[in-house]
């Protein structure tokens, strides 16, 4: 299938995942092989950890995986080996280039309502769509970035800028996009309050960072010490509250003193996004706003969120959710970190030290994690 390639080994090291609840297995396997006109061979230069494996992993999101032995990772970064006949308008990779790789949407049928809805002002072109019910999921569905190779979609990626490493840019693949789309989903102006529940984590962070870039102001909230710590030493300009000594309603009270305001109704923020899968981390962010304002909740906790009808509707509050954005939205996203210095607080490890970088992500010391294949070169 290839028109372009390099010479590569025959096998390749891969972290597996044979089980639920278990640890991952480094083991020695062939190669991915391109299978159709979008597909490109890359070789993974970064590979990062989000909260979403850990569900995985836990058996929390089926039908996925499909069957095991799997690959995880659905943000990573990595230099195209190979690239498919050039017989299509859509290929404008040449070998060599760095790209950024997310999860969705590999392959997708390209008829579906999806693949042909181009309403959204963030939709990709017809016959494409991160949400198309048909299409494989990288390191979810099938095969992701915990291996030195893998096998991706053209239309899915997004060119790392010159000024990022691939490093920088894996976590932005997942937790960047995510943060940044739900960014959009608040529909606010600069000036105009958002506050980040979760702001010391991986999404949280890259939020205070990317919303104060925005020129919104920020309010940063979190329950965590090292998360605290994390979001404040950012430096972002925002407000860090600490929700387990901090009242919401007397947060709101400090808000509508600081704006001028004077109705109840009136004070608070205008958006506020949900990230930690909590009830009571969903109603302090909803106690937070402003009459008519906005909940885009990012968490998908298997119980659920309970909501008050009372806000809802003489509040008119309203809650949407936010899950990945388009291609689109993606590289928009790249190009905004890398001319804002956006950059996730990174620790790195090698290929063969994911059970490490694990235990790691359990402490829940905020920042994102991050394999470097280069440290084991």
């Amino acid at each position: 299938m290839t028109s372009q390639k390099r010479n590569l080994p025959q096998v390749m090291r891969a972290q597996f995942l044979e089980s639920f609840k278990t640890p991952y297995v480094l083991r020695t396997v062939p190669l991915p092989k391109p299978s159709s006109l979008y597909d490109l061979l890359i070789k993974v230069d970064a590979s990062s950890y989000c909260h979403t494996d850990a569900v995985l992993s836990e058996g929390l999101m089926p039908p996925n995986p499909p069957s095991f032995p799997h690959i995880g990772c659905h943000e990573f970064a990595g230099t195209i080996l190979s690239v498919p006949p050039s017989d299509t308008s859509a290929m404008t990779f040449k070998v060599g280039d760095r790209i950024g790789v997310p999860g969705r949407a590999f392959n997708p049928c390209g008829s579906c309502f999806e693949c042909l809805d181009e309403k959204g002002p963030d939709s990709d072109p017809t016959g494409y769509s991160v949400f198309c019910p048909n299409s494989g999921n990288n390191g979810l569905s099938r095969a992701g970035g915990f291996a030195e190779y893998a096998v991706v979609d053209a239309r899915q990626v997004a060119p790392i800028p010159s000024s990022m490493t691939a490093v920088e840019t894996a976590p932005l693949m997942c937790a960047g996009v995510t943060i940044y789309s739900a960014l959009k989903r608040c529909q606010l102006h600069p000036g105009q309050r958002v506050g980040i529940v979760g702001c010391g984590g991986g999404l949280g962070h890259l939020g205070l960072q990317f919303a104060s870039k925005m020129g919104l102001k920020v309010m940063g909230l979190d329950s965590a010490d090292g998360a605290l710590k994390l979001a404040r030493e950012l430096d972002t300009g925002a407000r860090i509250v600490d929700v387990r000594t901090e009242q919401a309603d007397n947060v709101v009270q400090e808000v509508g003193k600081e704006d001028g305001k004077k109705d109840s109704g009136d004070m608070g923020l205008d958006a506020v996004i949900i990230l930690p899968e909590s009830q009571k981390a969903f109603e302090y962010g909803v106690r937070l706003l402003k009459n008519h304002g906005k909940c885009v909740v990012v968490s998908f906790p298997e119980a659920g969120f309970h909501f008050s009808a009372r806000d809802v509707v003489f509040r008119d509050i309203s809650i949407v959710g936010s899950l990945v954005g388009s291609n689109k939205a993606l590289r928009e996203m790249l190009e905004f970190a890398a001319e804002h210095r956006v950059r996730a607080v990174i620790k790195t490890f090698p290929l063969s030290k994911l059970n490490e970088l694990v235990t790691e992500y359990r402490k829940g010391s905020g920042g994102k994690l991050v394999i470097d294949m280069s440290l084991e070169t």
